[in-house]
């Protein structure tokens, strides 16, 4: 039997037809919808005329649409139906009436399989074949291709469509990246996601679902499924995804229905929706999950969800999705991977709920951007204290189609192994790439998966990960080791005060009623700088009592902001006499973040009070924020190299130039 390689370059060579109407990064326009049009027919083909039979006794009766559907999906033994008259060899038997016998074609199906065929938007491609004369052609060679399942088996249909789709995918990379992520990093994420659970998964009649909330084409989907038909066979695993994306969404969608059309869910797992405004699996069943892969665009945008996100995170707080916080409106990353901590499942052996498992693709910016307080910050707090972060591996750079930006890895639970609790594992995996033949877009690397000569790096990065030890590569911290105090570190304001003929004009122009206790106090004090404002003060003060003037606070304000300023030698400003608290000089305002484990006090006599002895604390104003600098952990100095080694070079160019010099003159 032909495997999926042949069918593959088989379907392959019939988007050479293409060529002309379509640039290659266009040709998966035609031939996607046209695979999964073509399996659909062949799956259908044995039960084809029973369907047309039981259609045409329900004509007259009553049944709206989704009851007509049941009904016929049941007859048809799938989980869709065609009432069309009409299939390939028809449709190939009336070349001048191909293109409107496709489209009637294609409305016979029931709605969730012509859902996906609108989604494709594929009537438009249909009028552009028929436009360039090469619709029957293209019909024809696809009605040569034998998909029924007695020839190709549903695992080698998912095989021959992944294949496409990757192909596809990488002729149009410039913006692949959007939907599809390279094989080996959903490999490496799909490795140590269910590196535990070989006993879990081998458990006869197990059933587990896993969900990816920005599934794209569904590449992470099928990849988390291929390793369940290599490793448990018996175990079955039941894939969502959701994207808002028309094409990737309608791509997943047939996917899954070509794959599991006997089996529950289908392409029914896979739905069409924006995540931060329309959570697709909010309802029993489907409203927990045992496993979540994804990886979500790199600095989304959500301006235009802002204010419906808001108001879930302002009035349902943890008992939405965002309680957590909400990160800059340019970048939603962390988002995603607050919607899926939400989905986890609670851990209760007893009810057989072994808690969640989740890998996610971020760029650098969700480890480290936002101070204490921010969102980000707020974000990170709650996972690691909630001890769900397990691990991040950083991955190498020019991995991806669409961005040669570095890449991390996060492994998010709430079910560690006992010796991973309270602890995050670092893994620099920076380093684990061949360099590529032939660039895709972006993508200059990849990570050796052991074949045609390559090593093998993704179980050497899982081996990493399983061992859990310190090494070069391998560093193991406290969550407490990412987590800091934002400490407010005040100086006291020290005001000079002095009377000028031009800040008295100044005064003057805004209080002209005060005239006369001006002249008073200008009389009183002089022209000459004082630097005690709290002398000063006390001086107006009983002479504005002994004239009987009351001045308002905004008065009191104006005449200090007119007539001192700043001074390093003037005494401090008392904020209360009585307590003997000093007034804080905002432009002297300063921080310190203070790591969790270090004594705040102890750090403050140590860190700052030998270089401004007169700063104190704000304790009030303390924030504890979170980030994890990557670098830093990872960092090799290397040593300079000696003066003299440098010198010996220097001389020797030096030498060098004159001697040039020398040639060009003589």
């Amino acid at each position: 039997m032909p495997d999926h390689n042949y069918f593959s370059n088989l379907i392959w060579q019939i988007a050479d037809l293409l060529r002309g109407p379509y640039r290659p990064p266009q040709y998966e326009r035609v031939m996607l919808p046209m695979t999964v049009l073509r399996r659909f027919d062949c799956v259908l083909a044995p039960t084809k005329s029973k369907v047309l039979a039981k259609r045409e006794k329900l004509k007259e009766g009553k049944l709206n649409e989704d009851a007509l559907d049941k009904v016929l999906n049941k007859v048809a033994g799938q989980r869709f139906h065609n009432h069309s008259p009409l299939d390939f060899e028809k449709l190939k038997g009336d070349p001048d009436n191909i293109e409107k016998h496709l489209v009637s074609y294609i409305q016979g199906f029931s709605r969730n399989a012509r859902d996906i065929f609108e989604f494709f938007e594929f009537e438009s491609e249909i009028e552009k074949m028929r436009e360039a004369n090469i619709l029957y052609l293209v019909v024809s060679k696809f009605c040569d291709v034998d998909l029924h399942p007695n020839t190709v088996p549903n695992e080698q249909m998912g095989l021959i469509f992944e294949n496409l789709i990757r192909r596809f995918n990488e002729l149009a990379n410039e913006t692949a990246g959007d939907h599809f992520t390279p094989r080996e990093v959903i490999r490496l994420m799909v490795n140590i996601l269910f590196i535990k659970d070989d006993k879990l998964l081998a458990t006869p009649g197990t059933v587990r679902k896993l969900l990816d909330p920005a599934c794209g084409t569904g590449g992470m989907l099928a990849e988390a499924q291929h390793y369940l038909r290599e490793h448990h066979k018996d175990a079955q695993l039941f894939v969502y995804g959701q994207d808002y994306n028309k094409r990737a969404f309608a791509t997943a969608a047939s996917d899954m229905l070509m794959k599991q059309v006997n089996h529950n869910g289908g392409g029914e797992n896979i739905r069409f929706g924006d995540i931060f405004t329309e959570d697709r699996f909010d309802e029993n069943p489907t409203r927990t999950f045992d496993y979540f892969l994804t990886n979500p665009p790199f600095g989304v945008d959500w301006k235009k969800q802002q204010k419906e996100i808001r108001r879930e995170h302002d009035k349902r707080g943890f008992d939405g999705r965002f309680g957590a916080g909400l990160p800059r409106v340019n970048d939603g990353s962390l988002l995603f991977l607050q919607h899926m901590v939400d989905k986890f499942e609670p851990v209760k052996p007893r009810e057989h709920k072994h808690g969640s498992r989740l890998a996610i693709v971020f760029s650098g910016s969700p480890l480290f951007t936002g101070g204490a307080g921010s969102g980000e910050s707020n974000i990170r707090r709650w996972i690691i204290e909630n001890d769900w972060l397990e691990a991040i591996i950083a991955l190498p750079e020019q991995m991806f189609y669409n961005t040669g930006i570095g890449t991390y890895v996060w492994i998010v639970t709430n079910r560690k192994e006992s010796r991973r609790k309270g602890k995050i594992q670092l893994i620099d995996a920076r380093q684990s790439y061949v360099p590529m033949r032939r660039s895709l877009g972006d993508k200059r690397r990849k990570i050796g998966e052991g074949a045609e000569g390559e090593p093998e790096q993704i179980e050497e990065i899982v081996q990493l990960y399983g061992r859990f030890e310190e090494g070069r590569e391998s560093k193991i911290f406290d969550n407490e080791d990412f987590g800091y105090t934002r400490v407010t570190v005040e100086r006291p304001l020290r005001l000079r005060y002095q009377m000028t003929i031009d800040d008295k004009a100044r005064f003057l122009d805004a209080c002209p009623h005060l005239l006369d206790d001006i002249q008073a106090i200008d009389k009183a004090l002089g022209r000459e700088p004082l630097l005690n404002w709290n002398e000063v003060w006390g001086e107006i003060a009983k002479l504005l009592r002994k004239r009987k003037s009351k001045w308002k606070a905004t008065e009191k304000k104006l005449f200090r902001t007119v007539f001192t300023q700043t001074d390093p030698e003037a005494a401090p400003v008392l904020k209360d006499a009585c307590k003997g608290d000093y007034e804080p000089d905002t432009k002297l305002r300063d921080f310190e973040n203070i790591p969790l484990k270090e004594d705040i006090e102890t750090y403050f006599k140590r860190e700052v009070k030998p270089h401004v002895p007169d700063a104190w604390m704000d304790r009030s104003k303390d924030k504890v924020g979170y980030e994890i600098n990557f670098n830093r952990y990872f960092y090799e100095y290397t040593p300079p190299r000696p003066l003299e080694e440098i010198d010996s070079e220097l001389k020797e160019a030096e030498a060098e130039i004159m001697r040039l010099l020398q040639e060009v003159t003589e």
